[in-house]
C-alpha cells in the first residue's frame, strides 16, 4: 500500500499521548514529586542513550540486506523506532512543563495536599493508605494515586478525623481520614 494512503501525523499533540496516558485537566498545571520528575528524567536518559541507538543499529543492518518489503526486522525495528520516538515527545512535552512540588517541604501537615501519604477508610471499613502524586507518576499497584482522581481531590485538605464524599461508580462513597504523613515525617 503506498504511503499516500497512510495516516501518519506527527503534528497532532494527542499523537504524542500513549493511549493509556491521562491529559491534563484544561489549564491544569502538571504538578510532580522529585522522585516522580527523577524516573521519567532516567526513562527519557534510557531511550536516548541505550534503546534507541540499538533500534537504529538494527534498523541499518537490516535495510543493508536488502529487499525492505518482508524484512521483519527492519518493519518491526521501524514501528519500535516510531514508538520510541513519540515516548521521547510525550517525555520531553511533560517535563518542560512539569512543576515539582517537594512534599518535605509542606508546613501545614495536619492537612491533605500534593505529596501527602494519607490513610482512609470507606463505608465498608476497609482501610486503605494512598500517596497523592502528579498525574504522569501516578501508580496504582504501589498506592500512588493522581492529584486529580477522584479519590485524591475528595481527600485534598481534609485534616485527620474528617468525613469525606467521593462519587464512585456504584454512587457516592464515604471515606474517613485516618492518617496524614508526608515524606520525612517520623512515624
Amino acid at each position: 500500500m503506498s504511503k499516500a494512503f497512510t495516516k501518519e501525523s506527527e503534528s497532532d499533540d494527542d499523537e504524542d499521548l500513549p493511549d493509556d496516558a491521562p491529559s491534563l485537566p484544561l489549564g491544569a498545571k502538571n504538578y510532580m514529586t522529585p522522585a516522580g520528575h527523577k524516573r521519567l528524567q532516567a526513562e527519557q536518559r534510557q531511550l536516548i542513550r541505550d534503546e534507541r541507538p540499538k533500534i537504529v543499529e538494527i534498523v541499518s543492518w537490516a535495510a543493508s540486506n536488502g529487499d525492505r518489503s518482508e524484512n521483519g526486522d527492519y518493519l518491526y525495528g521501524k514501528k519500535r523506532l516510531r514508538e520510541i520516538d513519540r515516548r521521547l515527545r510525550f517525555l520531553s512535552k511533560r517535563l518542560e512543563i512539569a512543576e515539582v512540588v517537594d512534599q518535605r517541604l509542606q508546613t501545614n501537615r495536619d492537612q491533605v495536599f500534593f505529596g501527602a501519604t494519607v490513610t482512609y477508610i470507606n463505608e465498608r471499613e476497609e482501610e486503605h493508605t494512598v500517596r497523592i502524586v502528579g498525574v504522569d507518576e501516578a501508580r496504582l499497584e504501589l498506592g500512588e494515586i493522581s492529584w486529580i482522581s477522584p479519590v485524591a481531590r475528595a481527600l485534598l485538605k481534609a485534616t485527620e478525623g474528617d468525613v469525606v464524599k467521593v462519587q464512585t461508580p456504584t454512587g457516592i462513597d464515604e471515606l474517613e481520614v485516618v492518617k496524614i504523613a508526608y515524606l520525612g515525617d517520623e512515624d
